[in-house]
Formats: structure tokens, sequence, C-alpha cells
């Protein structure tokens, strides 16, 4: 797997990450919100650089001039609900998308520390060939990613695959590399260097779900 760790470089990427990081900012569920989806915007700007592109003509009102223009056929799926932000701002750059929509969350039968990833709302169009985002704000564990990934599978064989998270622990982009295609890239802003034992990154920033949309009730 190809991992793109855009936080290697300095850029103005570091001041929204700040932002979504720190106690005091984060409590304004708009603006980490906003935050995201401008992370997200980042994310796909510098994702675009390695997509395909062919000359088009196009036709101004002094002349013509010839333009590479993306030829790739995306679809993108995002994770739900904390991938909603995230979503919007790829979206935002790549506004002729198919979209598809999965819902994937931890559920703790018995011991708090333990949990198993289930898939339930599922909302995809036909990926054979196809361009394949699968956007997950927060890498931890990467049980979450793959799962949803597989559960794509029957929709269809893509052409490529790009992984977009926020935020990811090592041992989420390593679990990831030994479960994916050599092929397949990850595009990450920050990558930090633990889980704790509930399985939560560190420093990480908290629950993205629940910062952008507010606290949910445990079933």
């Amino acid at each position: 797997m190809n991992v793109h760790n855009i936080s290697k470089e300095n850029s103005v990427l570091n001041t929204f990450i700040s932002e979504i990081r720190n106690i005091n900012i984060q409590k304004d569920s708009m603006r980490f919100r906003r935050n995201i989806e401008r992370i997200g915007e980042i994310l796909g700007y510098e994702m675009s650089k390695s997509l395909n592109y062919s000359i088009s003509k196009i036709e101004t009102p002094l002349g013509n001039c010839n333009i590479e223009l993306l030829d790739n056929n995306i679809v993108l799926c995002s994770i739900l609900r904390a991938g909603v932000p995230l979503h919007n701002g790829l979206l935002n750059y790549f506004d002729t998308a198919e979209n598809a929509f999965i819902s994937a969350y931890r559920h703790h039968k018995h011991d708090p520390e333990s949990f198993e990833i289930i898939v339930e709302y599922l909302a995809c169009p036909n990926l054979e060939g196809k361009t394949l985002i699968l956007a997950d704000p927060m890498l931890a564990t990467g049980q979450s990613m793959l799962a949803t990934f597989e559960a794509l599978k029957p929709f269809g064989v893509p052409k490529e695959v790009h992984l977009i998270s926020v935020i990811g622990a090592q041992e989420g982009v390593d679990f990831l590399e030994s479960n994916f295609d050599s092929e397949t890239h990850l595009w990450i802003a920050a990558i930090d260097d633990k889980l704790n034992d509930k399985g939560y990154i560190i420093p990480g920033l908290g629950d993205a779900g629940d910062l952008a949309f507010g606290e949910k009730l445990q079933q």
C-alpha cells in the first residue's frame, strides 16, 4: 500500500488539524465539521495529482485552449456518521462523483475493551472499473475500513482504490498495509503513535462523530 502522510510537509493543513484536536476549539461543533471538511478538500487536492487526465478543448470568449481534465469515474464512499463532513469536503472537489454511504460501528458484546465491527446500512452504485474513494476520518485499528471495503465487493471490482483519513494510529496504518493490495493508496492528514486499551487513537481528538453531531445513546 502507498501511504501519503500529508503532515510530513508543513502547510495550512496544520492549522485545521490543531483546531480539531484542541479541547476548547473542538467544542464548537460547526467549526469542527467545517475543519474536517477543509481537511477533506486538502486531501482530495493532493490525491487528485495521482489520478488520470486527458486533454480537452475549451472554448473561451476569445478563442480555444487545451486543458487536461480528470478522466476517472469516481465513486466516493463514506462511513456514517462521522464521515459526512469529510465526504462533503471531498465532494466539493470531485463534484461529479457518484456517491455511496455505509454504516459501520463498534459493537461491544461484554468486554468494553473488545469489539466487533457491525456493517448495516449500505447504498452504493456499480463499482466495476471505477475509482473508489473510501473515506473515514478516524483510522484507529483499521478494522472499520477493511469491513467496509469487504462489504462493497458485491458491487464490482474498482480499477483503483484510495483510502482517505484525517487522523490515524500507526497500528491502523500497519493493519491496512497488511490487508489491502499494494496498489492501494492511503491519503492521511496525520499519523499518531498508538492506541489506548479501548482502541482509541492517542493523542487523537476524541470521538469525531460526537464532536460533529452530538453524543449518541449507547445500546
